[in-house]
């Protein structure tokens, strides 16, 4: 019996069982009644037998007997039979008028036990042929109720046999039919396992079952063959699969429909921080950031909300911040050539630069905005009081407007030429180069800032080696960079300080090397890696000079990516900062290559 209930061959043996136990109730008791009917008319023929006798008897020893004298002579005559016959409870003989002649019981019965059959025959004179009166017998069914209670006990006892004969027939049969199911079954379960190769032996068993047994035996001989000549296939691209996956640049975990993580790469476990095999086998809505957050629990609920054709047509896309990381998870569904569904795959991308790229053309946009709005505002004031009111302004006045005009043009030049280089340079588009003297150059770029210098009260001192020889460059560009290197020295140097250049050769790696070097506040250590990138600006009580942000990333751009040299940076803070860069005496070949 199953955890469901019967099954449908219980409930038909059970139904055979009860059918069968009916019908031989049924012919049990139809047996037993016409025995009790015959027993009955065998007993009233025996009772009639015998009155019949007496009643000849009767007759003939009553013949010549005088009237007085015929009780008597009955009565010695019945009193024997009486006796003699504990079945014979009482014997009446009547006179042709009915009246009693002689009435008698038997001394052995219990005189409250009457008679259950009485049988008359009547007294008939042979000679004559007169009835000349009748006797009754009273039978008391003594022997009838023995006989049928025998009769009875001896037909249950036969047909109980007969019915636990049948059913244990029908018990053994269904047990060598269930035996040889469970077997069948057992079998089927070991292939299910893939115990391949599994045989079930057939012993004692019907020659049909034997037969499906050998061909069950030759079905998993059969899958073992296969599934020796396939497992080194599978396993190969089961392997194969799993490098893949495994050397996959971005992070990827696989996810049964449970949310169990079955497969999961190490570029994922580099992201999310796990050690080894942490997250495998485990519930992937149950990690957790370093603040205590389930950072895939609600998007994949969402997602598992989803109809399969939904979740098929568009993937669930959402961002978590783990840290100083940005990720970009994408939750794909799992199918097979069937199109069931068996789980879902997490593709993890690193987004951090991305994000912080984001983050700085923002401010690079407001900066722009800000920076650009300033002259604009400045000059179109400036123009618009000199064309309203320039004959009321005498000359010194005028000549301040127009040297106000010419610095606010000068700076919008410039932050219109830092946009227009940095499109320019971060393309992948080569420059043009010549031979140029690095010493000259250096000259004239101190010689540009002069004006700065003095306005801000500064000093400058150029430190150059001898024999400095010429560098194959785009002499503009070099010489913008290191222009840069001056402006943002001279922004951030406090008055009556030095600005100190320097140009010197380094022989150990064939190269020169230009530095600047202020007597400012400097950068701390933690904003020296970032200073170089684009957009990127440290502000702080000091460092409030405004701009877009492009000034250094322009520099790294060109010495790096155009002319394989390298940009640096050396600040202790309240104590100066250096900035400098690097140009090979002799160009490489293959240095245009963007590094940044």
């Amino acid at each position: 019996m199953s955890e469901k209930g019967l099954t449908k061959q219980n409930r038909l043996i059970i139904i055979g069982l009860i059918i069968s136990t009916l019908l031989i109730m049924a012919i049990a008791i139809f047996v037993t009644v016409n025995i009790q009917r015959n027993l009955n008319d065998s007993y009233k023929s025996f009772g009639q037998v015998i009155s019949k006798t007496l009643a000849i008897e009767s007759v003939e020893i009553t013949k010549n007997v005088p009237q007085n004298q015929i009780k008597q002579t009955l009565q010695k005559h019945s009193e024997p039979i009486l006796k003699s016959h504990k079945d014979i409870l009482s014997l009446e003989i009547r006179d042709k008028n009915g009246s009693i002649i002689f009435a008698a019981k038997n001394p052995q019965k219990e005189k409250s036990k009457q008679p259950s059959i009485s049988v008359s025959s009547p007294m008939i004179n042979i000679e004559s042929g007169e009835n000349i009166g009748s006797v009754t017998i009273g039978l008391s069914g003594t022997i009838i109720e023995k006989l049928s209670s025998t009769t009875r006990a001896s037909i249950m006892f036969v047909f109980t046999i007969v019915w636990l004969v049948f059913a244990f027939v029908v018990l053994i049969n269904t047990y060598l039919i269930t035996r040889e199911l469970k077997i069948l079954h057992d079998g089927v379960r070991k292939i299910s396992s893939k115990e391949f190769g599994y045989k079930i032996e057939g012993k004692d068993v019907s020659d049909e079952v034997r037969e499906l047994f050998k061909e069950f035996n030759d079905m998993s001989n059969k899958l073992r063959q296969y599934e020796e000549s396939n497992i080194d296939q599978l396993t190969l691209e089961r392997n194969k699969l799993k490098t893949v996956l495994m050397s996959i640049a971005n992070g990827v975990i696989v996810c049964d429909n449970n949310d169990t993580v079955s497969l999961i790469n190490n570029h994922a476990k580099q992201l999310l921080e796990l050690q080894e095999d942490q997250l495998l086998n485990s519930n992937i809505k149950n990690y957790v950031d370093s603040d205590g957050n389930y950072c895939f629990n609600e998007k994949i609920n969402e997602y598992k909300k989803l109809s399969l054709e939904e979740k098929s047509a568009k993937p669930v896309i959402f961002d978590l911040k783990l840290d100083d990381k940005t990720l970009r998870a994408i939750i794909s569904p799992m199918l097979t050539r069937n199109y069931e569904y068996l789980g879902y795959i997490i593709v993890l991308l690193d987004i951090t630069k991305e994000a912080e790229m984001e983050v700085m053309r923002a401010q690079f946009i407001s900066n722009v905005s800000h920076e650009l709005r300033t002259p604009v505002t400045v000059l179109r004031s400036y123009i618009d009081t000199l064309y309203d009111m320039g004959n009321d302004f005498d000359y010194e006045s005028q000549k301040e407007f127009i040297g106000t005009l010419h610095t606010e043009i000068i700076r919008l030049h410039n932050m219109v030429n830092d946009i227009l280089d940095f499109s320019r340079l971060d393309s992948n588009a080569k420059i043009e180069k010549s031979e140029n003297d690095i010493s000259q150059l250096v000259d004239y770029c101190v010689s540009e800032v002069q004006a700065l210098l003095k306005e801000h009260n500064l000093n400058i001192k150029v430190e150059k080696e001898e024999d400095i020889p010429m560098i194959n460059c785009n002499y503009d560009a070099i010489a913008r960079a290191l222009t840069n290197y001056l402006s943002n020295a001279i922004k951030y140097a406090p008055e009556n300080s030095t600005i100190t250049v320097r140009l010197y050769k380094e022989e150990v790696n064939n190269q020169i090397i230009i530095t600047v070097r202020d007597e400012g506040i400097g950068i701390a250590p933690e904003y020296q890696k970032k200073v170089f990138e684009r957009f990127y600006r440290v502000e702080n009580k000091t460092h409030s000079v405004k701009g877009t942000g492009l000034g250094l990333h322009l520099v790294k751009t060109t010495i790096e990516k155009h002319h394989g040299g390298h940009v640096f940076v050396n600040s202790v803070p309240d104590h100066g900062a250096t900035f400098g860069f690097t140009l090979p005496i002799r160009e490489e070949e293959n240095f245009n290559e963007d590094l940044i």
